[in-house]
């Protein structure tokens, strides 16, 4: 990708970033270590508020919940923006790690995570094929349908 490529692909798809969401409690939202940067988990924050709460399965359907996952990688990719300070910067999109809370015998995690992935994809291209955790909980902070932590891989800072 060439310089601005990733601003020019999210223009593209019609996504403003967002001001990176603030940590609720006693944490960082985003940490950078060398080439490394880790998210916190992600929310689907829409301004002050979530965009979605509930348990999949039970309150909200898949559609809802990929939508969710959506808004939460958006707000992953404000949070890399924060720590790499340019999206083409970004080398390898490495990890997501999805949490997605939901009712008694609901399985469509993969299918709700897809949310993240696809949109991952999408802006970063191949630099956003990941390795991918979809795990179901019981209870979420906030009530939130799902959390999402990103790791990936950025160049190194200039003149480093």
């Amino acid at each position: 990708m060439t310089k601005n490529q990733v601003e020019k692909r999210l223009h593209e798809l019609g996504i403003d970033l967002p001001e990176p969401p603030r940590a609720v409690a006693n944490y960082v939202s985003v940490i950078r270590t060398g080439n490394l940067i880790v998210t916190s988990g992600q929310l689907p924050w829409k301004g002050d508020r979530l965009a979605f709460t509930g348990k999949l399965g039970t309150e909200l359907t898949v559609e809802q919940g990929y939508e969710a996952a959506r808004l939460c990688a958006i707000n992953a990719i404000a949070q890399l923006k924060l720590a790499a300070g340019d999206l083409d910067r970004v080398r390898q999109i490495v990890r997501v790690e999805g949490f997605v809370h939901c009712g008694p015998g609901f399985r469509g995690h993969p299918q709700v995570l897809n949310g993240a992935s696809d949109l991952l994809n999408a802006v970063f291209g191949e630099r956003g094929q990941q390795t991918r955790t979809a795990l179901g909980i019981h209870e979420m902070p906030l009530d939130s349908p799902v959390q999402l932590i990103v790791w990936a891989e950025v160049d190194s800072e200039p003149g480093k």
